[in-house]
């Protein structure tokens, strides 16, 4: 598989296992100007922004480990963007979650991994 194709897979298998832990799906593969979001979903009273990561091994910091102040920066943006153009969704906390994919592993789910 090439590495577009892995990334669509991570991000199903991360769609899924988090649906399975509760967490509701508002929007897949959000795209503006700014940028992307992997996944918008909802958990409980909180609109979560994730980002999906999926590495081969852990050598260098791993999955988590890639995204650093630069795409934490541009998520952040990109989600300020996108929340401005939804009704409703003013009123509700949101948070920014990673995903990470390493190897064959499961998935490791970093809550609140990083804030504006």
């Amino acid at each position: 598989m090439d590495r577009k194709t892995l990334g669509m897979d991570a991000e199903q298998r991360a769609e899924e296992w988090l649906c399975n832990q509760g967490l509701i799906l508002l929007k897949r593969n959000a795209r503006c100007r700014l940028g992307e979001i992997d996944l918008i979903m909802y958990d409980r009273d909180t609109i979560v922004f994730i980002e999906v990561r999926r590495r081969k091994h852990a050598q260098f910091g791993g999955a988590a480990a890639s995204v650093d102040w630069q795409k934490q920066r541009k998520l952040i943006r990109t989600a300020r963007y996108i929340m401005s153009g939804q009704t409703g969704w003013d009123g509700y906390p949101c948070r920014f979650d990673v995903v990470a994919f390493e190897g064959d592993q499961p998935p490791i789910w970093y809550k609140d991994a990083f804030r504006p």
